[in-house]
């Protein structure tokens, strides 16, 4: 029989995108798989990517990566979640925080219950019945506790990291080179096609050497150097929905303890980043070159930092979108060579993690199964076009009319599936998610609520609850989270404790 295995994996492109994929390769296949990886270290990466979101302790389980190395290597501190400010008017402040809303009962979940008692006058504001969002501008953390009941809040803290993406990258590299993994040093100058498909046979380096492989990953970043330049994929355009297309990143020096939460802030074209890491914090502007200069949003991200700048920004070219096909012929394209979401809530790391999983799930023989092809692309679109509905919703559901870009983001025409979702959400607080999407129901409820989109009604079955029990029951909860956060350490003690990088 004709052995049709994947036998050479060859992964173009270092940085974060790169170095997960031969890290994961490196842990999930066998050794009859070549894996290389060709990077130039003079072309360099992005490397802006220093915000998570919790899916990241997966893939690091999956590799079998100790918590506490992972966290001195590169620096990190903890993400409960992400604050927002000045979204739906000059002055609002919400938390998006991961994990869930009080605790669900029977078929509806909490904030059906919470929706009524609110419309009484009878309850906080949403966020007081979330751990992570009450812990957050509290300064407080802790990991999930294993000597609280199961029913506690303590006893399943969802949590992401803050950490250096270079760092990160380099700690990858040397786990996948361990494990077998060979890096070349170079930078391609062409790719050979086959004559009979148009499948990639080969990439050539400047030096002359001929780099051969079965399977080839694009982690080339914007340039797509396999994808686009060599198959001429296309590209899906987002801007008419997500404006912003430049961002200028600056990191700062480090002023007081790191809080455990992203903070975004919107600014007057765009919005601006802040990102504690244990030594230093990053800073951006995500901004739309239609409503402001360079030099303009240059001033507006030096002028709110914390600290000292620690550089002078630099500034990064992107168009929000996704590629018509990640996966073409026997190319596959992860990271921002697979298209580009604004970092607004921490997704360029998911989904590079993401692709690698479904490439996994549907990894295939030397034939390439269209089959498989068509089924990773249609979940990859589907899995863009949610998480960019998602960023959508942050701009466009705003009350602002101070500037031009937050008048365009407040009347823009939006998709059809996210305009259902704020109309469903808006009628009786119901939203339906798919199985195989990102954010969770809690993460569309967090953002709808706090950016002002209140819904008009509740859940007919929350009436079969009595009043009085109703309100009880949300005030208990409420009682029972502020409890739980104040037997929480602050952030700072904890990371001292545990897992504190000496200087630092």
């Amino acid at each position: 029989m004709t052995d049709s295995r994947i036998k050479k994996i060859v992964i173009v492109g270092g940085g974060t995108a790169g170095w997960m994929a031969a890290a994961a390769f490196a842990k999930v296949l066998d050794p009859h798989h070549a894996i290389r990886l060709v990077e130039s270290e003079e072309i360099g990466t992005v490397g802006v990517g220093e915000a998570t979101v919790p899916h990241l302790k997966l893939f690091n389980n999956l590799l079998e990566i100790d918590e506490i190395e992972f966290i001195r290597q590169t620096r990190s501190t903890f993400k409960l979640g992400i604050q927002f400010n000045d979204w739906g008017r000059i002055g609002d402040s919400y938390i998006h925080g991961f994990g869930s809303i009080g605790h669900d009962l029977g078929l509806l979940p909490f904030h059906q219950y919470w929706i009524k008692a609110a419309q009484a006058g009878k309850a906080a504001d949403i966020g007081a019945y979330s751990l992570n969002t009450v812990a957050a501008p509290l300064g407080k953390f802790m990991t999930s506790a294993s000597d609280v009941p199961a029913t506690s809040p303590l006893a399943n803290i969802a949590y992401a990291y803050h950490f250096d993406a270079g760092l990160y990258a380099r700690y990858l590299r040397s786990y996948a080179e361990r494990r077998g993994v060979i890096r070349t040093e170079g930078k391609i100058v062409q790719t050979m096609l086959r004559a009979h498909d148009g499948f990639v046979e080969a990439v050539i380096l400047e030096s002359g050497e001929r780099v051969e492989g079965d399977l080839f990953i694009d982690c080339s970043g914007f340039r797509g150097l396999l994808i686009e330049q060599a198959l001429h994929t296309g590209y899906t355009d987002f801007t008419h929905w997500l404006p912003c297309d430049r961002a200028l990143a600056v990191p700062c020096e480090k002023v007081g303890p790191p809080t455990p939460y992203t903070r975004a802030t919107a600014r007057a074209a765009g919005w601006q980043w802040r990102i504690p890491l244990q030594h230093r914090t990053g800073n951006g502007h995500v901004y739309s070159s239609a409503h402001i200069s360079d030099d303009e949003a240059a001033a507006t991200l030096l002028g709110n930092l914390d600290g000292r700048a620690l550089g002078d920004p630099r500034l990064l070219r992107f168009t929000t979108g996704m590629r018509r096909k990640f996966w073409n012929r026997n190319v596959v394209a992860l990271g921002l060579a697979s298209g580009f979401m604004e970092p607004l809530e921490s997704t360029s790391i998911y989904l590079i993690q993401s692709g690698i999983a479904k490439l996994l799930n549907l990894f295939p023989q030397r034939d390439f199964s269209p089959v498989l092809i068509d089924r990773y692309n249609a979940q990859s679109t589907f899995e863009f076009e949610r998480i960019r509905d998602f960023l959508i919703l942050h701009y466009h559901a705003t009350q602002r009319d101070d500037t031009p870009f937050w008048n365009y983001c407040r009347t823009m025409p939006i998709p059809e599936q996210l305009e259902d979702n704020i109309r469903l959400f808006r009628d009786s607080g119901r939203f339906f998610r798919h199985a195989e999407e990102m954010f969770a129901a809690t993460s569309w409820v967090q953002v709808m609520i706090g950016q002002g989109i209140m819904p008009r009604a509740y859940h007919p079955l929350v009436d079969q609850m009595p009043d009085r029990d109703l309100y009880q029951f949300v005030a208990g909860v409420g009682k029972v989270v502020a409890s739980c956060v104040d037997a929480m350490p602050p952030h700072q003690a904890f990371i001292d404790r545990h897992c504190a990088v000496a200087g630092t």
